[in-house]
This record gives structure tokens, sequence and C-alpha cells, in this order.
């Protein structure tokens, strides 16, 4: 079993979705979890509640990524409440959806801006204290719209393409410490934002996808759950995908 005790982690917008359910497996592990939400306090404090009753501290911190001192306070705080950060997991991202025709550059720059360069913060922010330990472990959420492009998508698929570069560069300088860094790219998955979907397109979609269903965050939780484990220290600047099949590479 996948062993986290004594681990602390950062996990950007973990409050809903994809990241809740990443905040809860890591702390089911053993970690605690300090983790950002962008503007919903009630989900934030609920995602919190729902740790601590596991045994587990989860400080939960309100903060934009896009703001590098935003993302800078962040990891400050989780140094603060643990000593150190073990395992730092780039999830938080917005969508901005249009076609390039009609894409505003201010919707072009946010995604980018939130998706790809607060990664980068965070990524910066832990690295001092990662380097000192000798050791840490970085997931980064990318998609398969990173990996095969999405209509309507320019922005979004640019960002986590981006993301996967990020990866990989950041795999390639921190090895020698002993830290490594992958990414998960999921598909569709089954969230706030995909269950209003119109029937037409969940059905497209499905018909897509080899295993012929959408994805759940538990699944993409697991993945990450074991990357950042030991049991994956041999495994760096790779992408993982959780996506039913949709992408093979």
């Amino acid at each position: 079993m996948i062993d986290l005790s004594g681990r602390s982690a950062v996990v950007t917008g973990g409050s809903r979705g994809i990241g809740r359910a990443i905040v809860l497996r890591l702390a089911e592990q053993g970690a605690d979890v300090a983790f950002s939400y962008r503007g919903n306090e009630a989900a934030a404090k609920d995602t919190a509640a729902a740790v601590e009753s596991k045994g587990r501290r989860a400080p939960a911190i309100q903060a934009d990524v896009s703001q590098p001192e935003s993302a800078e306070a962040l990891v400050k705080a989780a140094l603060d409440a643990f000593g150190k950060v073990d395992i730092l997991v780039n999830n938080a991202g917005i969508t901005r959806d249009d076609l390039i025709m009609r894409m505003s550059i201010e919707a072009f720059r946010d995604v980018l801006e939130t998706n790809l360069f607060g990664a980068f913060y965070c990524i910066k922010a832990v690295t001092r204290p990662m380097l000192r330990a000798r050791s840490g472990r970085i997931v980064n959420i990318t998609s398969v719209s990173g990996q095969a492009g999405q209509m309507g998508q320019a922005n979004y698929s640019s960002a986590k393409a981006g993301l996967i570069g990020l990866t990989k560069a950041t795999a390639r300088e921190l090895a020698s410490r002993g830290i490594t860094c992958n990414a998960v790219a999921p598909g569709f998955v089954l969230t706030e934002l995909t269950k209003d979907l119109a029937q037409e397109w969940q059905d497209r979609i499905t018909e897509q996808t080899p295993l012929g269903r959408f994805g759940t965050p538990e699944e993409i939780a697991n993945a990450v759950a074991f990357l950042a484990s030991d049991e994956a220290a041999y495994i760096t600047g790779q992408v993982l995908g959780v996506d039913g099949g949709l992408v093979m590479m």
C-alpha cells in the first residue's frame, strides 16, 4: 500500500473536483496537505474538514497562483505549518474556451498565466527547500488537450502542452538531488465542469474513449498518489495518461 506517512504536500486548486480528490487521497495515505483555493471559501472549508476527519492537517490557503507573490506565500504557509514540503501537485487551472478567431487576447493570457505560469511559480518556490532536503516529488496535472489539441481550446491546449515541457525540463534540472517531476494527463473526467455537458457531447466522448466511459476524480488522484510515493522513486520526466485510452502515444 502507498504510504505517505510523515510527508507534507501542497496541492493547488484543491477545494473542488480533481484537486479535492487529490487532497483527500494524499491525506488517506498519511500526508498532511496544504491546499490553495481561489474564491470558494465554503468548498475549501468542507475539504479541510474532510481531511481533518482523517486525522491529518489541512491548511486551506486563499491564493491566486497566477501571481508569483501569491504562489510564494502559499509555499511559505505550508513551510510554516509543516516545516517542509515533500510533495507539490500543480492542479490549479481555468478554461476560457472559444475558437481562435473569436478568442480574446485576455482569454488566451489568463489561461496561460494560471495553468502554466502558476505551475512554474510554485515549482520555483519549492525548489530551494526541496534541494536542501535532497528529495521531493512534483506532479503536474496536464491534459489530453495538451497532447492532442482540442478545438476551441487553443489557450488551454497551449498551456497544458507547455506544462509537459516544463515537467521534462524540471525533471532534468532536479534529478541529481533526488527530486522527481512527472505529469498526469487526465482524459474526460466527471466533475462540476463536465457534468453539465449536453448528452450529445457526453455520448460522443464515450464513443471516442476506448474504455467507453468518463473517468473519475479519484482515478486521477490514484495516479498522483503513486507518483508522489516511494514506489515511483525511479520515474521522472514522464507523462502518465489516465484517459481510458483516448490518447495513445
